[in-house]
């Protein structure tokens, strides 16, 4: 299965958060905006976040938000977010996070090889920096092999 589409409406870059949860906001709108996910979507992320602690934060500088199909998720959707700034998530080894994707997935199993599909991505150690300082949309589309 590909990644979920990538359009330039599910991408900022530069963002301003002062903590993850307005990071993760920022990637639930960009989910939105796109058209993938309703506006609970972003709170349902941060909910699995608050209860499962800091597991999204996937590798150093990366946090993959997610939250689990349900009625806030339209259509399968990845979004990107840079952030200025880097926050704390408040994991012992990949803190602090510059890049910040959320996922919104129609079915459990998509869910899954989504997950499978972007960690392959991230297996090149330079995706994450070449994201992180991606001057735009276009840039980040060429990085993830979304084109």
């Amino acid at each position: 299965m590909p990644l979920p589409p990538l359009p330039e409406s599910a991408i900022v870059i530069g963002a301003e958060a002062e903590t993850w949860r307005d990071a993760v906001r920022i990637a639930g709108s960009a989910l939105e905006s796109s058209g993938a996910a309703r506006a609970g979507y972003a709170e349902e992320m941060i909910r699995m976040i608050e209860e499962h602690g800091p597991y999204v934060v996937i590798a150093p500088g990366l946090a993959l938000a997610h939250a689990r199909p349900g009625p806030d998720v339209l259509r399968d959707g990845l979004a990107v977010v840079t952030l200025s700034t880097p926050v704390a998530f408040g994991h012992p080894h990949n803190d602090p996070v510059r890049v910040v994707l959320a996922l919104a997935i129609r079915s459990i199993e998509g869910h899954l090889e989504s997950i499978a599909e972007l960690a392959n991505v991230f297996n090149d150690a330079s995706a994450i920096p070449a994201i992180a300082t991606a001057p735009d949309a276009a840039a980040v589309i060429a990085i993830m092999g979304s084109e």
